[in-house]
């Protein structure tokens, strides 16, 4: 049987650092987004759950399709497996947003 692929996906979403993990994600027909479909949770055989996790669940329980701005992605990974999805606050990972209007043309 085939493996099929997962892949990390980490985006800045609202000052949060998000980290979930998928089986498709491709360049959008939508200009300047990304889709992600069919985002896989951890099942959880275990009383321990994780807030986060949960959290994620919650918000992405209905979503069949995501677009998410290009200029949100952090990063895109190729993995084995699927971890545990989470979120995070920005500064803690010392991820700051690349302020386009700062930069200046080359001839100016």
């Amino acid at each position: 049987m085939a493996k099929r692929q997962v892949y990390k996906v980490v985006f800045l979403n609202q000052d949060k650092v998000f980290e979930v993990y998928a089986r498709q994600i491709y360049q959008s027909d939508l200009y300047g987004f990304i889709e992600i479909e069919e985002i896989v949770f951890g099942e959880r055989s275990q009383l321990v759950l994780d807030p986060n996790e949960e959290k994620l669940k919650a918000e992405f329980e209905s979503v069949i399709r995501s677009y998410v701005p290009i200029h949100s992605v952090i990063r895109i990974d190729e993995v084995e497996k699927e971890g545990t999805a989470k979120i995070s606050e920005a500064g803690s990972k010392k991820v700051t947003r690349m302020n386009l209007h700062s930069i200046k043309p080359k001839d100016a």
